[in-house]
């Protein structure tokens, strides 16, 4: 295998067991290079999500290799997909805020595993990527009193704030009007220019396509194109 930071090779996944046994991913060969913008797309039921979480450590790989950030994770130790989770960072259609949290609380959530630092400093974090994503008269507000767009914004900033290697996201535009997507997409696009960080995006949305540097669609489990 190569050094890309996301790398799979014949990954197959199942769900539920015996006569209920259902093939999801079928032979999932790819290569996903540092710094670059990847799309996944295909319609509902394809598999868009599934090989999202398998390369985010959320689903047990058991059938083919994924290798991330340079660890297999086939049969890997819980502890090590631990730390591995903590380099990643995950942004969910469903925003999932705490409702008691303000939206500067809630991001400094994303830097709560990475273990205690400096109170300041994580705040300033807190507060530049919430001002980058337009949220900076919004930072002492209840999820309660933000817009649906607000929230998800929000949601992105937690994702971004402790500068994760990969970032992962499912849908994470389907809330957010076409300036407030296209901001969310440049920034990923910039981090991955500056940091390298790389991402890999489920989306519906063909607003933000020709910014992808990669878009891979699948149809029932498999890649059917690749440009």
């Amino acid at each position: 295998m190569g050094d890309a930071p996301i790398i799979t090779r014949g990954l197959n996944h199942f769900f539920g067991t015996g006569d209920a046994r259902k093939q999801a991913i079928f032979d999932i060969n790819l290569e996903i290079e540092r710094g670059s913008l990847t799309i996944l797309m295909g319609p509902s039921g394809s598999g868009k999500t599934t090989l999202l979480t398998l390369i985010g450590c959320l689903r047990e790989v058991n059938d083919g290799e994924v290798r991330v950030l340079g660890h297999e994770l086939n049969n890997a130790k819980e502890a090590m997909l631990v730390g591995l989770r903590r380099r990643l960072g995950f942004i969910f259609q469903a925003h999932n805020l705490h409702e008691s949290l303000t939206a500067t609380q809630n991001v400094l959530m994303g830097l709560e595993v990475h273990g205690s630092g400096n109170a300041l400093k994580q705040r300033a974090a807190a507060h530049h990527v919430l001002d980058l994503l337009g949220l900076a008269d919004r930072r002492d507000y209840l999820p309660g009193s933000l817009s649906g767009g607000q929230k998800q914004r929000v949601a992105v900033a937690r994702a971004l704030v402790s500068n994760p290697e990969i970032i992962l996201a499912d849908e994470p535009t389907a809330a957010l009007d076409k300036e407030s997507g296209h901001t969310v997409v440049q920034i990923l696009k910039a981090l991955g220019k500056a940091r390298g960080t790389t991402t890999v995006m489920v989306t519906h949305d063909p607003r933000i396509l020709k910014m992808a540097d990669r878009i891979i669609t699948l149809e029932d489990g498999r890649i059917v194109s690749d440009t």
